[in-house]
């Protein structure tokens, strides 16, 4: 068994991208890091901010996976470091904290797990593999169930694109973003999401920034998570007033993301001075995709 500490650094990880709803996600620099070490005996949480280990995600995990290939640890010690990725945001906490224990359990193991079975696993626990691929692996990735397994790809990301991150003060649950949505669908909106998917993918490959506006639309959970995010139509019109390439909803939400060519220098100061103007409280960060996934050292 592997002994020693361990550093381990996940990206948050923004999903969907308009039209590719529980299927595409990207790596953002931004960062979850936490440190594990063997104890004599029993369970150490430190700095989550008095979360018991049933409720603790990063445990959670890895005591899933530790169970499941019948591992057993004498005692651990689990230490937040940094948490910059907002918690029920639409950027990946939940798949960040899943992966991080994965990574975990797989330190203790000797490392027996290979990239396929950790996201495999995570998909499991997530529920859909569109942050999971991504904050393993990074960069931006396409990924769907066949079966029990998970099949990806990534996509190349222009290195003309950054991405401002627009965060509210306040959450936004997945359960309840996804109960805004509708049971079916009509097939002609399945085709615009599905068009607009396919080109989403090929205007990023091939670098056509001109493109990104019409093939990030969508009509499968946008038009309904609208309500739930107030002044989203505006801060997009704004985005795109500024000259903004695309602007979709992150994840589940209630972070909101624009896609802007790094020559665009006034575009965050400018948007900052917008969502000022708002009620509530904003946030802006311009951010690279982040291309390594999940770190341990």
């Amino acid at each position: 068994m592997v002994q020693g500490k361990l550093t381990i650094k996940v990206p948050a990880t923004t999903a969907n991208l308009g039209p590719g709803f529980d299927s595409m996600g990207m790596a953002l620099q931004i960062y979850n890091e936490i440190e594990i070490e063997p104890i004599d005996q029993g369970i150490e949480i430190i700095g989550f901010d008095g979360v018991p280990p049933e409720d603790n995600l990063v445990y959670a995990a890895m005591e899933k996976v530790l169970t499941r290939y019948k591992r057993q640890v004498g005692g651990i010690r689990i230490i937040g470091k940094q948490f910059d990725i907002p918690m029920s945001r639409g950027l990946g906490s939940s798949a960040a904290s899943i992966v991080a224990g994965i990574l975990a359990a797989n330190h203790f193991m000797d490392r027996i797990l290979g990239v396929e079975e950790i996201i495999n696993i995570g998909t499991e626990m997530e529920g859909h593999p569109d942050n999971i691929v991504p904050a393993v692996l990074g960069g931006l990735t396409i990924s769907i169930m066949d079966g029990e397994d998970v099949v990806y790809s990534k996509v190349d990301i222009p290195g003309s694109l950054k991405f401002a991150v627009m965060v509210p003060d306040f959450k936004l649950s997945t359960h309840a973003a996804r109960s805004a949505l509708p049971s079916a669908y009509e097939r002609k909106d399945c085709i615009f999401n599905i068009s607009r998917a396919s080109l989403l993918v090929a205007a990023m490959q091939k670098g056509e920034l001109e493109k990104l506006r019409v093939a990030t639309g969508d009509k499968v959970h946008q038009p309904y998570r609208a309500r739930l995010i107030p002044n989203m139509y505006d801060i997009f019109q704004k985005a795109e007033e500024l000259g903004s390439k695309a602007e979709v909803i992150s994840g589940s939400g209630s972070t909101l993301l624009a896609m802007v060519d790094r020559d665009n220098h006034g575009f965050s100061a400018k948007m900052k001075n917008y969502l000022d103007s708002l009620p509530g409280q904003w946030t802006i960060q311009m951010l690279e995709a982040d291309e390594n996934g999940a770190l341990c050292y």
